[in-house]
């Protein structure tokens, strides 16, 4: 049997030990000093697989979830009904299966590179028989933290609680290369691998990359500058009061620019070498899904990037974000897709010109430049975003709420003297959004949450009525909801559910259809696929209404009311 201080050396098991520190703690200053301890000591190919995952980054999940529940049973000795109760009473899938198997590895130590590169990325090209018998192998070749943590893996389930910043803060210290610059060594492509890191924390590096987009620049949420309501939202009832709190604040209206705050897809369109590339916010590469913006690129001087969004537009008018949805993920776009969803890019900020970084640069600087290019392209699918003019925050405040006339979420306020940072930075980048669409709705079906809440029933389904409630109406399905309640409303309706089954389909209960709830969301839209014939956009609970019968929710006659007019196709 190895010793304890072997196995405590081997590195697939320092990175299961990263895992349990990051995921023990949400002290910041902890979470960096525990990767900083593990990137001094792993080796490079090693640290780069760490990075890659720490930052969200994951493989495709190359076995599924069904076989892994059988598989464990099986390597177990359980049957799958009381697998399935384990999972429940854990809540977490990975974890079940690591409690489930408490053998202790005899196998010599892997690196995490070799089980990632040897055993994890290969999983894909198997047949059903060979990928059972790696995935038990695995098992039985880690100990009970790294089986968890393989699991998690394997399961495409990794997530620990730390940002692309955070990693990003403890390349830093032990690197000694600046923040900004170790930011923009991850955006785009990468492989993991040793060389990979030595370039990621090399002082000097030349990016010969020239597809790498830049970290994208974000916008705190004005709510958190100013005073808010019990909701979390703003004190703006009184527009002169409001305007003299924005004063307080901001200062001097003449020193910032507003703009619409459009829903799209934030994107990166680079001109380099005579190559076109569109990187959108989630840094996946979506050049050939939009070949009405890639085409923008020809028009564009070499050494080049625009900051934009993409938006459905037509008729001069921006479109609902859904019209978006149906060329997400396709891989033909046939003519009459392109014919009922085209696009336009928004510009609002200006990157790199002439090849050379220009964020350090004033924002009213930049602005100017991305006009002229504007306009020498000329195209249609480029335009420059409008800035929003007012002679005071009061007059201001009164087009913000006249922000959805124009087919925005809001406005962005952003100081003209602001360089293009990365990620969030406070004080520069403000989003003022409207307030949200509300509806009143009616529970009606529940469902055990994920994790820590895989005891409580917290994942809801509402409907609103189809009718008049006393004359024979019915109740929908309108939307789906779990976040907005408080912990101690969450144990509340979890018991009322329970009190309240009136059947069960597997793990979704029927309840009761009792309590009121109002819901916010921040779009909607007409949907076949949905039994109510309408979807919503981000919809989350605002309050639980105690004061209202469920003969006083929404129909969907005055849900109807609220969607946007669209251009006929």
């Amino acid at each position: 049997m190895r010793s304890r201080m072997i196995r405590a050396e081997t590195p697939v098991r320092n990175f299961a030990l990263l895992y349990a520190e990051l995921d023990a703690t949400n002290k910041t200053n902890e979470k960096v000093a525990a990767m900083v301890r593990y990137l001094r000591s792993a080796p490079p190919a090693d640290a780069a697989w760490a990075i890659y995952f720490l930052i969200g980054r994951r493989p495709r999940q190359a076995v599924s979830t069904t076989n892994l529940r059988a598989w464990a049973a099986e390597a177990a000795g359980i049957a799958d009904w009381l697998f399935e109760e384990c999972y429940t009473v854990v809540g977490d899938l990975a974890e079940t299966m690591a409690l489930l198997d408490a053998r202790a590895s005899a196998d010599a130590p892997r690196s995490l590179t070799e089980w990632v590169e040897g055993v994890l990325l290969p999983l894909r090209e198997m047949d059903e028989p060979d990928k059972k018998r790696a995935v038990l192998g695995a098992w039985a070749s880690l100990d009970s933290r790294e089986r968890f943590v393989w699991n998690k893996l394997i399961t495409g389930a990794f997530r620990v609680g730390v940002s692309q910043k955070l990693v990003v803060r403890a390349l830093a210290e032990v690197s000694g290369v600046d923040e900004a610059t170790l930011s923009h060594r991850l955006m785009g492509e990468w492989q993991p691998s040793a060389d990979f890191f030595a370039q990621l924390i090399a002082p000097e590096t030349t990016d010969a990359d020239i597809s790498r987009p830049y970290p994208f620049f974000l916008a705190y949420a004005l709510e958190s500058k100013l005073p808010t309501d019990a909701r979390g939202r703003l004190f703006d009832a009184d527009p002169a009061a409001f305007a003299e709190t924005l004063q307080a604040a901001l200062g001097d209206l003449r020193d910032w620019q507003a703009e619409w705050k459009w829903d799209g897809i934030r994107a990166q369109l680079i001109r380099r070498r005579g190559q076109t590339y569109l990187w959108s916010r989630g840094e996946e590469l979506i050049t050939e899904r939009f070949p009405e913006i890639a085409a923008i690129g020809a028009a564009l001087p070499d050494g080049v990037v625009l900051d934009g969004e993409i938006l459905p537009f037509k008729d001069g008018r921006v479109l609902p974000f859904g019209r978006l949805q149906t060329r997400i993920g396709r891989k033909t776009l046939t003519k009459k897709i392109l014919a009922e969803a085209p696009v336009v890019l928004f510009a609002y900020d200006l990157l790199e010109l002439d090849g050379r970084d220009v964020r350090g640069r004033p924002l009213r600087w930049r602005r100017e430049q991305l006009a002229h290019l504007v306009e020498a392209c000329r195209l249609p699918a480029l335009k420059l975003s409008p800035i929003v003019v007012a002679e005071s925050w009061e007059a201001l405040g009164q087009q913000q709420q006249r922000s959805r006339a124009h087919d925005a979420e809001g406005l962005m306020l952003k100081r003209l003297d602001s360089r293009y940072g990365v990620g969030r930075i406070v004080g520069d980048w403000w989003k003022w959004k409207v307030a949200p669409y509300t509806a009143d709705a009616v529970l009606i079906y529940a469902q055990a949450g994920h994790g820590r809440r895989a005891s409580l029933f917290t994942d809801y389904t509402f409907a609103v009525w189809d009718g008049d409630p006393r004359d024979g109406g019915r109740l929908v399905p309108f939307a789906k909801a779990y976040s907005g309640l408080t912990d101690a409303e969450i144990r509340r309706v979890d018991a009322f559910i329970r009190a309240n089954t009136l059947e069960k389909f597997g793990p979704v209960r029927t309840v009761k259809p009792q309590l009121v709830f109002e819901l916010g969301f921040e779009g909607i839209q007409r949907s076949a696929r949905h039994k109510s014939g309408i979807a919503v956009r981000f919809p989350r609970i605002l309050r639980l209404r105690d004061d209202k019968r469920i003969e006083d929710a929404d129909t969907l006659e005055s849900i109807r009311a609220l969607l946007p007019v669209e251009p006929e196709a």
